[in-house]
């Protein structure tokens, strides 16, 4: 069975989504991110990135990590490329030239997009928003995704997806890497392809699935 190690407040929801759109079994095992928890080594500490036990599996530290069988693998977006090339059926790429497609749209969500998505959302995390400098943190990094926005724009006139004409792992990767910038409406309004695309991924019963339980997990620990 696929073990997926990691919370769904975290990069793991990624994975949690794929599972779900590929119908996999899987066993959850909650590893809490280390930042969260005031001291992650203590004898008490919930299973977190710094315990021993989840170091044993992945020595870098972070979620998600995968064991599938005796395959170990980390990286969230290459995690969901694996899935799907493994396990097949519509999200996967049906010729090597997808396969191509698939690998470099996912390439370009982690290289161009989520380096400033994530400074959006870590902004709204920290509660520093409203400051001058969450504004001015929140405004560089919109003006750093005009670029990639425009382009993820002009690609979805005249489409419904980003590869082929269904949902696949390139979707699922991109939607998940620009959620973290959907505070930002007024940036989402200016890419309407963009915006109606993001709210098509979103209205699929597996992420659906995955979010409900994301909304069960405690905000603080």
């Amino acid at each position: 069975m696929l073990t997926i190690y990691g919370v769904y407040r975290s990069r793991a929801s990624r994975v949690y989504w794929m599972a779900e759109e590929l119908g996999l079994a899987f066993q959850s095992v909650p590893v809490l991110q280390a930042r969260r928890l005031a001291e992650p080594l203590s004898a008490d500490a919930p299973l977190n990135t710094h315990s021993p036990a989840f170091i044993a599996v992945n020595p870098m530290a972070q979620i998600p990590s995968i064991r599938d069988g005796e395959f170990v693998m980390h990286e969230s977006l290459a995690i969901n490329l694996y899935l799907a090339r493994k396990y097949g059926g519509p999200p996967s790429g049906q010729t090597v030239e997808e396969d191509g497609l698939l690998t470099m749209w996912t390439v370009w969500a982690a290289s161009q997009v989520e380096p400033q998505t994530v400074k959006i959302v870590l902004t709204y995390d920290d509660g520093l928003e409203n400051s001058e400098d969450g504004k001015q943190t929140i405004a560089v990094a919109c003006r750093l995704l005009r670029r990639p926005l425009a382009a993820l724009e002009s690609h979805l006139h005249g489409r419904q997806w980003i590869v082929g004409d269904r949902f696949t792992v390139a979707d699922l990767n991109i939607a998940e890497v620009l959620r973290y910038a959907q505070s930002e409406e007024a940036f989402f309004e200016a890419h309407p392809h963009v915006k109606a695309w993001i709210e098509r991924c979103q209205s699929r019963p597996a992420y659906k699935a995955m979010q409900a339980t994301r909304a069960k997990e405690p905000i603080e620990v």
